[in-house]
């Protein structure tokens, strides 16, 4: 009599666990059905075992994936709107002053004024040629599908290179720059060209908006994540007007530019493909600004001999 006394309380009781776990995983199926849940809400149980703890544990993480990946994507069509207002703004103004100078050159008799016009126009016109070009040269630099062939570059004939293509910019400026090696045979796990654009463009940020000759600098340092591994920092460093208003964190944003270069030539991708092409060769870049002055620092694996 005990024995199946003691059978039906095990089956009822093996019933009641039935019906809980149904019930609180039709819960669960209701709640990921429901469209009306805010981002922050959680599934939560009332009959808590092993079992519907872990799959409760579950759900809240992919939901807590799906909240991370919906905000990433937000903020990726933020910057994207961000990007293509400036870039609308970019091409529009100078667009714009072209085709006004155009119309002044239909509405002249004056043929010296007839010829400032053109030149006015075909000004204008070389600027939106620049920017076209650099969004070209930016979009090479971020596309992943096309592989850099990485190997021991000796870093400074690469250098000596670009700063012998910028001599008349120096010469302009009466600037004679300052080149530090720690080891003038010093070489780079690089892309020889992509290095050689990275250092470009960092030079040619320097005679844009420096107000003084650069100073680079080479250094080696410990690379990120320790393990005795070793990198090679370069650094261009410059004295800049109204640093104040550069926000050293963006510079390597799409199409920033500070508000004191706004009306300048740049097309602020430049930075942007320093940081791409830096990243592309498992290095980096970044910004810091000291006492006035301006300074970019690229580091990349380093190749000792």
């Amino acid at each position: 009599m005990l024995g199946w006394i003691a059978a039906a309380v095990l089956a009822c009781a093996l019933a009641l666990a039935i019906v809980l776990y149904e019930r609180e995983l039709g819960g669960m199926a209701r709640f990921l059905r429901r469209g009306d849940r805010s981002a922050n809400e959680r599934v939560s149980v009332s009959f808590s075992t092993p079992g519907i703890s872990s799959i409760a544990s579950a759900v809240n993480d992919e939901m807590d994936a799906l909240r991370d990946e919906r905000a990433a994507i937000g903020e990726q069509r933020q910057a994207f709107q961000r990007d293509l207002a400036a870039l609308s703004h970019d091409i529009r103004t100078p667009l714009a002053g072209a085709q006004g100078y155009l119309q002044l050159h239909e509405r002249s008799s004056d043929p010296g004024e007839r010829a400032r016009c053109l030149s006015e126009a075909a000004s204008r016109l070389e600027a939106m040629r620049d920017l076209t070009d650099k969004l070209f040269d930016y979009a090479k630099a971020a596309d992943g599908d096309s592989p850099l062939a990485l190997e021991p570059v000796e870093v400074m004939p690469v250098l000596a290179s670009v700063l012998a293509s910028a001599y008349p910019q120096f010469a302009q400026r009466d600037w004679e720059p300052t080149v530090r090696f720690d080891d003038e045979g010093a070489c780079a796990l690089a892309d020889a060209e992509a290095l050689a654009r990275v250092f470009s463009n960092l030079l040619t940020n320097a005679l844009r908006y420096g107000v003084a000759a650069p100073v680079i600098l080479q250094r080696f340092v410990a690379a990120p994540g320790g393990e005795g591994r070793e990198a090679m920092a370069v650094t261009f460093s410059n004295q800049v007007g109204n640093a104040a208003s550069i926000d050293a964190e963006r510079l390597f944003e799409r199409f920033y530019r500070a508000d004191s270069a706004r009306s300048g030539s740049g097309s602020g991708l430049g930075l942007a493909i320093v940081a791409s092409l830096c990243e592309r060769m498992g290095g980096s870049a970044e910004a810091r600004i000291e006492d006035g002055a301006l300074s970019i620092t690229v580091t990349l694996p380093a190749v000792r001999a």
